[in-house]
């Protein structure tokens, strides 16, 4: 049996003018998943990554500790299947057309750029975001150039195809990657809907662990959005 471990990317920035790349507590979060990865003495045979600065980032940092703590860590294969969807592009093109649309969403995104620069932002961000995204979910069309949901989620089952089935027994496989792509693992490894994996997305806490088992025909889900090694800093986020 192997084993498959799903990093979610440490805290980046996303009202930063750069939303690619990792926050302080970000690079903290990594370094105490590294910590406990060690600290139960882990030792991946295989580690891949998502091409953003934010995914790539996590991996390097996990694996400068395990470096620094005289322990080899494998080399990092970057994968841009395992890139996170392009929330940016639907933002700028998709939100505007479904606002014009529908006044009800309009409003909704009125409300997260009037509160952007206050404590309130998250809050009505996330709701504008959910909105917006369960609309992408379904859409028949799309504008140019935004990739679809059914593009998202095929090589998204794409990449994780290849590496389950990949040779070798016993292997113990470590991806850092997004949300939304552990959101369609998890999905993948239950059988569920597309809606469950837009559901799953909005859990998925920076810096968790969710974790599965394979074999041959079989992917099974054994722990989803683990936060534990960051509870005990104080360092657990969402956004």
């Amino acid at each position: 049996m192997s084993t498959l471990t799903l990093v979610r990317h440490g805290q980046a920035t996303p009202f930063k003018a750069d939303t690619d790349r990792l926050s302080p507590l970000g690079e903290r979060q990594a370094r105490a998943l590294a910590r406990y990865f060690l600290k139960r003495e882990v030792q991946f045979s295989e580690a891949y990554s998502g091409t953003l600065v934010r995914q790539r980032r996590t991996a390097e940092v996990v694996a400068a500790v395990y470096r620094e703590a005289g322990q080899d860590f494998p080399e990092i294969r970057t994968d841009d299947r395992l890139r996170e969807y392009d929330a940016e592009s639907i933002m700028r093109d998709l939100a505007p057309q479904l606002a014009r649309e529908h006044s009800e969403f309009g409003v909704l995104l009125r409300d997260s750029q009037n509160y952007r620069n206050t404590p309130e932002r998250n809050r009505y961000f996330q709701r504008m975001l959910e909105a917006l995204m369960q609309h992408w979910l379904g859409a028949s069309e799309i504008p140019a150039g935004v990739e679809s949901w059914g593009a998202f989620s095929s090589r998204t089952r794409a990449a994780f195809s290849e590496i389950l089935r990949a040779p070798g027994t016993g292997r113990r496989v470590v991806v850092f990657t997004s949300g939304g792509v552990i959101g369609t693992a998890v999905q993948l490894a239950l059988k569920a809907p597309d809606q469950s994996a837009f559901a799953l997305n909005w859990r998925v806490k920076n810096a968790s662990r969710t974790e599965f088992t394979f074999s041959s025909g079989r992917f099974s889900l054994d722990a989803f959005n683990v936060t534990g090694h960051l509870e005990a800093e104080g360092l657990e986020s969402y956004r």
